[in-house]
């Protein structure tokens, strides 16, 4: 068979299978041109998820007849005045985004530039239509219906309108994120879903991550060799089963790169169960040089010249603000309906243990039958202990007492503090041992007979690369032959482990995230369950002096405020939220 060239109609249709995955692809291509033609405002507007419709209106710089026409040429763009794509800061680059669209669907393209006359150009799948005058404010208008309807296949694979949405609202947000200069309004199904005005960073994200983040976050701000790191993140307690809300930028383009992930996750790698995430939105800010953004058509991926710096100031910025937030935690909003309560003139009582039926102002009576029953008290009876003098304020208050033998009830001068005290000594237990290590190589047991583990050749290289940072969690290895590893002591804390999975583990981490956390992470594991069997356990009973003991340790330690397992240790009831619960509210 000869080779043949392809006509441009089904270059662009191949060129959109890239570009263009989805709904949500699109509108983040026709959002990111408005930015980057200097928007101080962009209006969207969705139907059935943007599988019907998606328009989106600028009032950017606009663009002339003859530029329209080139702007659906591809590889015609703007964007790139000379030929230094390295150092290019705009959203787009590659001129792929108009004419991909334009052939899977019918586009309408309206532009005005200032001064001049508006004009619109409509594509159908690919065939010019037809243009023509066009009246609209300064800026750019475009809008895209029917998408994939004469291609199938890929309409086929498309999701549920309500799934698409979810989808497009996600892209909105994080370009609102990267841009909070610019005003954002989205509307969908004829409903408005967004109305964002231009605000700083920090209020930007509060509008559109959870509200709960202004008490339950920490503010991030952090520089290292010439690399800024800023953003929020949330307290390890207060996380979700998804990791939907985390939001990472690179010089402001929102991207979804793995190495950012997995510092994320590194960050809270001893603080949160496996299957919870924190809310993130982080800017990492890095000279144009270092970092190469011409590395996927949809431009969701970077790569880092020096990753192990990116890494490391993500790691250990986040790592010193969790430390910084010491014995913090979520304290859980209790919504009492305090609906129907009827306020009441309350008279003094008299100072008498029991009566007999009482008389009201209004001649009611209070009928109380068999007035002969016994009201003895069914607690158990015991000397009440005296009330603690007056102390320093201290963020837990004082221990007051104990409940079910399990959970320490403290009085502090904002509310009323109830402590699991089985999960807060298991914290402190556990960060008391890895105090004591810190700074030292964890102890190792020398194999008897060193095991030979078969690998791929190039997950030996990046063991064998990786083997100084392997020695100091205890694991010992040397390189065996192309495709083999010889493992010649493993982490005493371990026992008796499967070192062959454990390699391949490993391997695995140092490709995706570039670090091996896995062995860490059974290193912690061992260490959490050594801390949990040492522990005070739940059901033992405490004097008022060791609980007082345990409140204070809980205020000077950090990663506190949540035990093992990434629950809370200690839950606080303010006041107001007491007043709630007996409708004095």
């Amino acid at each position: 068979m000869s080779i043949r060239r392809l006509p441009s109609e089904l270059i662009n249709r191949i060129a959109a299978g890239e570009v263009v995955e989805r709904p949500a692809s699109a509108l983040k291509e026709l959002i990111e041109n408005g930015l980057d033609a200097g928007a101080g405002a962009v209006s969207i507007r969705l139907s059935a998820g943007g599988l019907d419709r998606i328009e989106v209106a600028d009032d950017g710089s606009g663009m002339t007849p003859a530029d329209m026409r080139l702007a659906l040429e591809r590889h015609a763009t703007s964007k790139l005045p000379d030929d230094a794509i390295e150092a290019v800061t705009s959203f787009g680059f590659r001129g792929e985004a108009l004419p991909s669209i334009a052939s899977v669907s019918r586009l309408t393209l309206e532009s005005r530039v200032r001064g001049a006359e508006g004009w619109r150009t409509k594509i159908d799948h690919g065939v010019a239509e037809e243009e023509g005058p066009a009246a609209l404010p300064p800026g750019t208008r475009v809008r895209v219906e029917a998408l994939f309807d004469k291609v199938p296949a890929r309409r086929k694979f498309l999701r549920s309108a309500r799934a698409e949405y979810a989808a497009c609202l996600d892209v909105v947000k994080r370009l609102a994120m990267a841009r909070p200069d610019v005003a954002f309004a989205l509307e969908h199904d004829g409903r408005t879903i967004l109305s964002l005005h231009p605000a700083e960073p920090p209020k930007r994200v509060a509008e559109l991550l959870s509200h709960e983040l202004d008490r339950h976050g920490l503010g991030i701000d952090c520089v290292r060799n010439g690399i800024r790191l800023t953003g929020v993140v949330s307290l390890p307690t207060f996380n979700r089963g998804m990791a939907d809300q985390q939001y990472l930028f690179v010089n402001s383009r929102p991207v979804k790169d793995r190495l950012l992930v997995g510092s994320l996750r590194a960050a809270y790698r001893d603080l949160l169960a496996r299957d919870r995430h924190p809310v993130a939105a982080l800017f990492v800010e890095v000279p144009t040089d270092e970092v190469d953004i011409n590395v996927h058509p949809a431009k969701t991926e970077v790569r880092f010249r020096d990753p192990a710096a990116v890494r490391g100031l993500i790691v250990g910025g986040l790592r010193t603000a969790l430390d910084e937030a010491g014995h913090r935690s979520v304290a859980r909003d209790q919504f009492a309906q305090p609906a129907a309560w009827q306020v009441e003139p309350v008279e003094p009582a008299e100072p008498r243990l029991w009566s007999g039926p009482a008389s009201d102002s209004a001649g009611a009576r209070a009928v109380v039958a068999d007035l002969s029953m016994d009201f003895l008290p069914q607690g158990r009876a015991s000397i009440a202990d005296p009330v603690a003098p007056s102390e320093p304020a201290y963020p837990l208050g004082i221990a007051r007492g104990q409940v079910a033998a399990t959970y320490i009830v403290a009085e502090a001068a904002d509310g009323l503090v109830i402590v699991d005290q089985h999960a807060a000594h298991e914290r402190l237990v556990l960060e008391r041992m890895r105090a004591a290590t810190r700074g030292h190589e964890v102890a190792r047991q020398a194999l008897l007979v060193p095991d030979v583990v078969e690998m791929e050749e190039t997950d030996c290289d990046r063991i064998e690369d990786a083997a100084a940072d392997l020695l100091r969690l205890g694991l010992e290895i040397d390189r065996f032959g192309p495709t083999s590893i010889l493992v010649r002591a493993v982490p005493a804390a371990l026992g008796k482990t499967d070192v062959s999975g454990l390699l391949n583990d490993l391997a695995a981490e140092l490709s995706e995230l570039g670090t091996a956390l896995s062995l860490g992470e059974k290193l912690d594991h061992v260490a959490a369950t050594i801390a949990c069997h040492g522990s005070v356990r739940a059901g033992r009973v405490l004097s008022v002096a060791e609980m007082n003991a345990l409140l204070r340790e809980i205020e000077v330690t950090p990663h506190s405020g949540q035990c093992n397992h990434g629950r809370p240790t200690w839950v606080k009831l303010g006041h107001g939220e007491i007043e709630k619960l007996f409708g004095r509210r």
